[in-house]
């Protein structure tokens, strides 16, 4: 009779349940694996039989096959070598067990019987969970990713030979949640809006970004300040959830990504890919359906800076996941969707020479209008439409550079942006919407409301700059996040105006 012992692999950001069923037979010493394995499971027969030799047990003579089920589902990772190497000893009965299918396991194994840290081991616990399974026995170097499971009995250990015995003796208690590093969301931010001087409209408009993840493009002359703004963004953001904490974990633990995370991701990320990124680094793919910065930027932070730098065919990808907060990648090899809500904050030049208008509107600009316009046209239409902000970053005078004038810090403006977001979470708490710029146009129109001095100035922008629906809508949304920000009950005329004020495209024109 076959040993079976329960296992994991994991598909996209979700584990999959994985049953390794061992059977040993008289006939010609082989060792086959079959359920659709790939290239690093099918490997994993080299790392077995040494790894069971060296931990002192024998590897049994006949064939040996190993069924990965379901057959139909494909195996990748290299976290079924312990599953593997525990059944084979168990069916060759050099170990005995009294309930093989008790505990879950997974682990990478060394020629030496080691046990190797392996990738998407929360994910996998997290099934495994939803599946009954209260006992998992996982690598030593996992410890910290899966010490943000709660309820849960989890044993790490070093080596095969370890493993082994636990097994067989069931002498040892499991880890307590408060041995290892919890999830804390306290940190102390690199970077301070108190550091940026003068661009008041700018950090206005980051604000409004943060409160209702608007995405926001700052546009002016090189060196002034563009990325610096940018990169404050993260500090007036609110700490990470529990649970946002959990998915942003699982996605950074399947790509390999914890390991300068200390095995927690308990900061929202900010991602900043070079403008030389390819399509299927920023997006996700390739031949192994790769998680992309866009996915690694979830819950969190994408900039891209030189934006109109990037190839127009990579940021044409980006149209879906800016509209649906997700990305379906479909190859020959499978189809998969990772998460893709990110806040999207781009920063440019208006031309190719990078010199543009200060604040006292002179102009060092050597481009001629062709050059601009052929420049700008590489932010195509539909991209620009799913913009919500537009914000012109100028060179400030060097007085105001040289000014000892306090600054309002980050802390100050992120207790505004917690508020504004409190207030949106309320009020959409019955349709499963967070934010205003999640609101659909069947929405905004039940949810904001206007009066007629308001309508008269909607429909006044409307036929004066021929705007599009979508752009409308958007117009719509921010005005309600500028009311949120001033804790004004329904939406007044200035946060109307304010909102057109931030749809000025590179060249003045209403988009």
């Amino acid at each position: 009779m076959a040993t079976k012992i329960i296992s994991a692999s994991f598909n996209g950001i979700d584990g999959e349940v994985v049953y390794v069923e061992v059977d040993i037979n008289k006939g010609l010493p082989s060792f086959s694996i079959v359920g659709l394995p790939d290239m690093s499971i099918k490997e994993s027969k080299e790392r077995v039989r040494s790894a069971v030799i060296n931990s002192g047990y024998e590897f049994p003579l006949g064939r040996v096959v190993v069924n990965l089920a379901p057959a139909d589902i494909k195996k990748i990772g290299t976290l079924l070598d312990l599953p593997i190497a525990i059944g084979i000893l168990l069916e060759s009965n050099q170990i005995t067990l009294s309930d093989p299918n008790k505990y879950m396991l997974v682990g990478e194994l060394s020629l030496n019987g080691e046990i190797n840290t392996v990738n998407g081991c929360l994910p996998i616990i997290l099934e495994g969970k939803n599946r009954g399974i209260d006992n998992y026995i996982i690598p030593q170097g996992n410890i910290e990713e899966t010490s943000l499971i709660k309820n849960g009995n989890i044993y790490p250990f070093k080596s095969l030979k370890q493993v082994t015995e636990f097994l067989v003796y069931e002498d040892q208690l499991p880890i307590k949640y408060d041995e290892v590093v919890k999830f804390n969301d306290s940190h102390e931010m690199e970077y301070d809006f108190s550091d940026v001087y003068g661009n008041e409209s700018a950090k206005r408009a980051l604000e409004i970004s943060a409160a209702s993840n608007h995405n926001i493009i700052l546009y002016g002359p090189a060196g002034s300040g563009k990325t610096m703004l940018a990169k404050r963004l993260s500090s007036i953001l609110p700490d990470l959830s529990y649970e946002e904490c959990l998915e942003v974990t699982k996605i950074y633990s399947v790509s390999g990504n914890l390991k300068n995370k200390n095995g927690v991701v308990d900061i929202r990320p900010f991602r900043n890919p070079h403008h030389t990124t390819p399509k299927h680094t920023l997006i996700g793919g390739g031949r192994e359906l790769a998680v992309g910065e866009i996915s690694l930027a979830h819950k969190g932070v994408l900039f891209l800076d030189e934006l109109l730098e990037f190839d127009r065919r990579v940021l044409e990808c980006l149209r879906e996941p800016l509209e649906e907060k997700l990305i379906q990648i479909s190859r020959l090899s499978g189809k998969i969707t990772y998460p893709a809500d990110f806040i999207f904050i781009g920063a440019t030049n208006q031309c190719p020479c990078a010199k543009g208008v200060d604040k006292s509107g002179f102009s060092s600009c050597v481009c001629t209008d062709v050059e601009k316009n052929k420049y700008q046209k590489r932010l195509s239409k539909a991209i620009a439409d799913r913009i919500d902000l537009y914000v012109s970053v100028v060179q400030i005078p060097f007085n105001e550079l040289m000014s000892n004038s306090r600054r309002e810090s980050s802390k100050d403006i992120k207790e505004r942006v917690i508020k504004a977001r409190d207030l949106q979470q309320r009020r959409y708490k019955d349709i499963g919407v967070s934010f205003n710029s999640q609101l659909n146009h069947s929405q905004i129109k039940k949810y904001i409301k206007l009066d007629g001095e308001c309508l008269a100035l909607i429909e006044k922008i409307y036929d004066k700059y021929r705007v599009s629906t979508r752009g409308l809508d958007k117009i719509l949304k921010v005005s309600r996040t500028i009311a949120d920000l001033n804790n004004d009950k329904d939406v007044r005329k200035s946060s109307i105006i304010e909102a057109l004020g931030y749809r000025k495209f590179f060249d003045g024109q209403i988009i």
